[in-house]
């Protein structure tokens, strides 16, 4: 059994807007609230607060605050879950600190229970009347939970959370190396070259003529909460481009392809970057790479990461030569072993699809590039 999400976009009236944004804001003050707790109590006596904990103190937050009654209590508690599974991956050094949730952010809540999808294609949340909904495609499974979203562009969506049973798909294509770029987004071994988009680039003059009317309205007004709805509309758009070019691309792959060998790339170190964090964060090969992996399962593709010290670029596919001296704008170079002549790109998804199947036959990956002479034999073992 596997989660499958759907996502369908919601149109709620003008009272269903004010209810949604109270549920939005006592899931945000509930959040906040305890996280304020927890961190004042740790502080002082070094002690961590549960879900348990959490809860009874809920109980009586609401005797104080009555207007936290108004809406669904299992989303609130929900909300205590959520703060907790945040703590738990701090703890386990699995992501950072729990931050406090912001009103002009992305906002959300979720209905684990008591709610359903009407004959007539409306979401029945609890304490409300039926939300218009539009169901694009048929919602299969066990439906678990809902989480109710919108966007800092005022759109609202309802992402409902199903359990199903996903048959596993048979293995089928090749395999091939892939290396991420900037010039090219990603290049395969076969060799195949997607291009770089570059959509936040496109849009950058558009988005600074936004930015500039906003800077100059005044703050509290409803031109600049205009003049906001623009500036978001601008980063959602590009948002929307990228994740709808990066889903078209992950599919073809794991649909074509067995085996695919990637680098594992030290994101969060490379956009520290001053000269290419831009360029980096435009990109998004996290997501990327996350959308490989999940579609991965679903369409019976491997998905190998190669340890980011390997020297991929570096090398010759060839003969196993290091050049040492290879900088990032040597777009193509020969060995001067072997005088072969390689493109950058597609040499380094040659040697990540040559590594990925050196580890896979039980010889031990190094952190750390190893001498050609010693590679050259380890591959010749394998190919002979």
């Amino acid at each position: 059994m596997a989660n499958k999400a759907y996502k369908f976009r919601l149109y709620p009236n003008q009272e269903q807007q004010a209810f949604l944004q109270k549920c939005f804001g006592c899931s945000r003050f509930v959040y906040n609230h305890f996280l304020r707790v927890t961190t004042d109590v740790y502080a002082e006596y070094k002690k961590h607060f549960r879900y348990k904990e959490w809860a009874n103190l809920l109980v009586q937050l609401k005797k104080e605050f009555n207007w936290l009654s108004e809406v669904n209590s299992q989303s609130l508690q929900q909300t205590l879950k959520d703060l907790e599974s945040a703590f738990t991956r701090f703890l386990k050094k699995l992501g950072k600190f729990p931050r406090f949730k912001r009103k002009s952010n992305r906002q959300s809540f979720r209905v684990p229970q008591h709610f359903s999808i009407t004959e007539d294609n409306k979401l029945k949340l609890p304490k409300m009347d039926a939300i218009s909904m539009v169901i694009h495609r048929e919602v299969e499974g066990t439906v678990k939970s809902v989480t109710i979203s919108k966007t800092p562009s005022g759109k609202y969506f309802a992402s409902i959370l199903t359990e199903q049973d996903i048959p596993k798909v048979p293995l089928n294509g090749g395999k091939i190396g892939l290396d991420l770029g900037l010039k090219d987004f990603c290049i395969t071994s076969k060799p195949e070259k997607f291009k770089n988009a570059k959509y936040f680039q496109k849009s950058l003059r558009r988005l600074k003529i936004r930015q500039r009317r906003l800077s100059r309205k005044e703050k509290g007004s409803n031109n600049r909460n205009k003049a906001r709805l623009a500036v978001a509309k601008v980063h959602e758009k590009v948002a929307n481009q990228r994740l709808d070019y990066q889903h078209k691309i992950s599919l073809k792959l794991t649909h074509e392809n067995q085996v695919i060998s990637c680098e594992d790339l030290n994101i969060k170190g490379m956009v520290k970057n001053r000269k290419l964090a831009k360029q980096i964060s435009d990109v998004a090969w996290g997501q990327f790479l996350n959308l490989l992996e999940y579609k991965g399962e679903l369409y019976g593709c491997d998905i190998y990461r190669v340890d980011r010290f390997f020297p991929s670029s570096k090398r010759c596919s060839n003969c196993g030569y290091i050049k040492e001296d290879l900088t990032l704008k040597d777009r193509e170079w020969s060995c001067p072993e072997c005088k072969a002549h390689h493109d950058r790109d597609v040499n380094a998804c040659h040697n990540l699809l040559a590594f990925s199947e050196r580890t896979s036959h039980g010889l031990q990956a190094t952190s750390r590039p190893v001498s050609s002479s010693k590679i050259l034999s380890l591959m010749t073992g394998i190919y002979a």
